[in-house]
């Protein structure tokens, strides 16, 4: 309960590198999700939480966000491994139609 994203992969365990480097470009990119991150590995999750909640503020920081405004025909890309993105309710009254569409790539490295 209150989970965000795929409820289903939402309880399975996965380990992940909290920092990845992006296969293309060679940056690093927080990989951590609100979602889906409940600790780090060996870490309770009583002790990974302060240190989480601090990396997603710091995520959330006015200087590392992008507020993309909607207009008629706006088309949006982004690059999940490395961007976090929601979507907020400013469309009141209009139609949003989506497609996703994922591309086969690489594994993700630390």
């Amino acid at each position: 309960a209150g989970r965000l994203g795929n409820q289903h992969l939402a309880v399975q365990d996965s380990i992940h590198p909290v920092v990845i480097k992006h296969p293309v470009s060679g940056r690093k990119a927080l990989y951590v999700n609100g979602g889906f991150t409940t600790r780090f590995a060996g870490w309770a999750t009583e002790e990974s939480r302060p240190v989480l909640e601090y990396l997603y503020n710091h995520a959330a920081r006015p200087e590392f966000t992008y507020r993309f405004e909607w207009q008629p025909g706006s088309i949006a890309f982004w690059d999940n491994r490395a961007t976090w993105h929601r979507a907020l309710n400013d469309y009141h009254g209009e139609r949003r139609l989506m497609h996703r569409v994922t591309i086969q790539g690489e594994s993700l490295t630390a």
